[in-house]
């Protein structure tokens, strides 16, 4: 997204709608993860990258008690007075912005926001390019930017990490989505030309930075297996089932995070075999992320593709989060000139992969994936041609 461009649009979108200029103008964007799944509810290491398809919000201030959003994409608009609004989501698009709403007000953030507010209130467009249901986090994108907008009319400012902190309880527990940190914090915190290795449990987080000769190529397999939710449900317990077991033997891992391959050699044989594999998963893939990490600050691309490789097949083999199509589209990247690594990213079963490709190679990499993967399974794919961006600001 150019999104000086996109702001301007908006905001005469937004005089247009509301008859009033905006006082302000935020963009958010949206993300892929390059290295580290499901190691997040683990309290271990993510690496994503923020990428340059956002969400852009703009605001203006009211004084007639009223809270209005208005989408471009959707063409809808939905209000409600400032003492009115629900308490909980309706799983439509405008709970994630009313949900930040919420979770300002209930941190006491309420100057023209709270429900006393009579003379308050707001009005807030928004528009993004972030692709929908394709895994690049278009539900943190909205969340940051309203954040953004909203602290801007009660006049506060926060830090990247309690924005993001806020961000992911609207998700949790107004849209009721149980997401981890990872989206948010890099909608917040994201940089231009690099990744960002996260600590899940205490936010510690680093940059690495990528080259400015690669580009980010995500691939969506176009497949959503509709036993997803169910099947994280059940990694989630055999997480936790690891955890006990190894706790059993030593008390101080709280999460498994804290335990090592070592661990698994000496006790992983008091476990049922799919367990065993999970924590493997678990544990290796955060220990991958923080030597992609530093693969990534030495230069050493040729150590960060055998990582991403180790990762997919780690997904693939013991984590068993993949699926055919995904298989398929790493193998065809591995195919092809100028590719740095690939793997399948996101929550598994079905979505997109993740490809680090020389630029010069990029947009044949992406139409000669796409060509052949149509050909071997009848879907035509998306693929998305992305860069490292920044995270969270005000544009206009």
């Amino acid at each position: 997204m150019d999104t000086a461009k996109a702001a301007a649009e908006l905001a005469a979108t937004h005089q247009e709608q509301f008859g009033e200029a905006p006082i302000g103008v935020f963009a958010a964007p949206g993300r892929v993860n390059l290295i580290g799944e499901h190691t997040d509810y683990a309290g271990g290491f993510v690496m994503p990258a923020a990428i340059d398809f956002a969400t852009v919000a703009a605001v203006s201030r009211r004084m007639d008690g009223v809270a209005s959003v208005y989408s471009v994409n959707f063409d809808k608009r939905v209000e409600f007075a400032l003492d009115a609004v629900p308490p909980k989501g309706s799983h439509e698009w405008s709970d994630y912005p009313f949900g930040v709403l919420e979770v300002l007000r209930a941190e006491g953030i309420d100057g023209g926001l709270g429900a006393a507010a009579k003379q308050g209130g707001f009005s807030l467009s928004l528009f993004g390019d972030v692709p929908l249901g394709a895994g690049l986090s278009s539900s943190a994108s909205i969340e940051v930017a309203t954040m953004l907008a909203l602290l801007a009319v009660a006049g506060v400012e926060l830090p990247g990490p309690k924005m993001a902190l806020l961000a992911q309880r609207a998700e949790n527990t107004y849209v009721g989505a149980n997401c981890g940190i990872m989206d948010q914090f890099i909608a917040c915190c994201g940089k231009r030309d690099s990744a960002l290795l996260l600590d899940c449990r205490s936010l510690e987080s680093k940059l690495a930075p990528i080259p400015t000769n690669l580009s980010l190529v995500i691939c969506n397999t176009m497949v959503k297996h509709s036993h997803a939710g169910g099947e994280y449900n059940t990694r989630r317990a055999e997480v936790e089932q690891a955890t006990a077991t190894l706790r059993s033997h030593r008390p101080e891992i709280a999460l498994l995070r804290d335990a090592t391959p070592a661990d698994l050699e000496q006790w992983g044989h008091e476990m049922p075999l799919n367990v065993l594999k999970r924590a493997r998963h678990i544990i290796t893939d955060s220990l991958r992320a923080e030597a992609a990490a530093a693969a990534l600050e030495r230069g050493d691309l040729e150590a960060l593709g055998q990582l991403m490789a180790e990762a997919h097949a780690s997904y693939r083999d013991d984590f068993e989060a993949s699926c055919p199509e995904a298989d398929l589209m790493v193998e065809l990247a591995n195919q092809q000139p100028g590719l740095v690594g690939a793997r399948l990213t996101g929550g598994g079963f079905g979505g997109c992969t993740v490809n680090l490709v020389e630029e010069q190679h990029a947009r044949a990499f992406g139409d000669a994936v796409a060509k052949a993967y149509e050909q071997q399974t009848g879907i035509k794919p998306d693929v998305f041609q992305c860069h490292a961006s920044d995270g969270a600001k005000k544009v206009l």
